[in-house]
């Protein structure tokens, strides 16, 4: 069965990203549905979208990287966090009517329209009954990069500093930490301290208070306690270049994202020896990667309300352009989500 759908559809679109995505973005009552959704690829699902929540990549790549070198027709769809109602599929076990989640991956994204093509099994995951289409939109990137950040990386007591925890992925990750039997110190503004404690974070620092890694460093040397594992969410090349005083002899550094001045930072970061003033413990930068087992149990902790989000507002498609303004603030507590289904 494949349910009815219109011949054209409502989408938020850009034709340019200067000076920047969201001051071009439009939306654009009459725009044909996805060409492949006509003659669906082998394993894909045409999905009626009810919800999308924003991630700095659904800006970031748009705007860094030339159109040419990124595959984006334009006038493009951004955003690819996603929930909705499978329209139709050729996914085994994902049929017409189902409840889905997950994330329409680079350069396709599309997820601020009526309906998109979503690729891949791993991209189309049942969602929980008891878990709203607002909630399940946000575990396509935030959710999952926590996840995979720290579920292959960490065992039971372990002790995990998460580096900005009150952001999408932090607040995450506080949880997750948790759940996988871990102690957990973040960082946020006093403004979070609470919120963070209520994540379930044992120790949380207020980065405006104190100077961070110096703090940090003492805090190792009076206690003898360091840490397994590092993730920073922001990141802090400063946090990557003395984790050597931080971490366990087999401690890692991970970060979920391009450090400032990366001609400068990266290089140093990822690749110099330290002796050449790199980095003296592993680091890794995180590539998330669509996981059907990790969305799987994202959603099931969901479920069963051992995992909350946080999303700080909602906004109607019509206001996607103020919804990318509010991200790119970098105050957001939690997630930012967009409702696209009317009604």
């Amino acid at each position: 069965m494949v349910l009815t759908v219109p011949i054209s559809m409502r989408a938020a679109q850009y034709s340019s990203t200067s000076p920047s995505l969201q001051s071009n973005l439009r939306l654009n009552h009459s725009v044909p549905l996805p060409p492949l959704s006509a003659a669906l690829p082998p394993n894909s699902a045409l999905v009626k979208i009810s919800c999308a929540s924003l991630n700095p990549v659904d800006y970031k790549l748009p705007e860094i990287t030339p159109y040419r070198l990124r595959n984006i027709t334009l006038p493009a769809i951004p955003a690819g966090d996603y929930t909705g109602t499978v329209v139709d599929s050729t996914i085994p076990g994902i049929t017409p009517g189902q409840r889905v989640f997950g994330r329409s991956d680079p350069p396709h994204f599309g997820a601020l329209a009526d309906y998109a093509v979503v690729l891949g099994v791993n991209n189309v995951i049942p969602l929980p009954e008891s878990v709203s289409m607002g909630q399940g939109s946000t575990l396509g990137v935030a959710g999952l990069t926590a996840y995979q950040c720290l579920a292959p990386n960490v065992n039971p007591g372990d002790r995990v500093l998460i580096n900005a925890g009150s952001g999408g992925t932090g607040h995450f990750g506080i949880q997750i930490a948790k759940l996988l039997g871990c102690h957990v110190t973040t960082t946020c503004s006093a403004a979070n301290v609470e919120f963070c404690r209520g994540l379930g974070a044992d120790e949380v620092i207020d980065y405006r208070a104190v100077d961070l890694v110096p703090h940090l460093i003492g805090s190792v040397k009076a206690t003898g306690k360091r840490f397994d594992l590092i993730v920073d969410n922001l990141p802090l090349p400063s946090l990557c270049y003395n984790a050597h005083h931080l971490l366990t002899s087999q401690g890692k550094y991970i970060t979920i994202a391009v450090p400032p001045s990366p001609l400068i930072s990266v290089p140093r970061m990822f690749y110099l020896p330290s002796w050449l003033g790199g980095a003296s413990r592993e680091t890794q930068f995180l590539r998330r990667r669509s996981d059907k087992a990790g969305f799987e149990q994202l959603a099931s902790w969901m479920r069963d309300e051992k995992l909350r989000v946080e999303v700080q507002e909602v906004f109607g498609l019509e206001e996607a352009g103020r919804a990318f303004e509010v991200l790119r603030g970098g105050r957001v507590r939690g997630k930012i989500v967009v409702k696209v289904a009317e009604g």
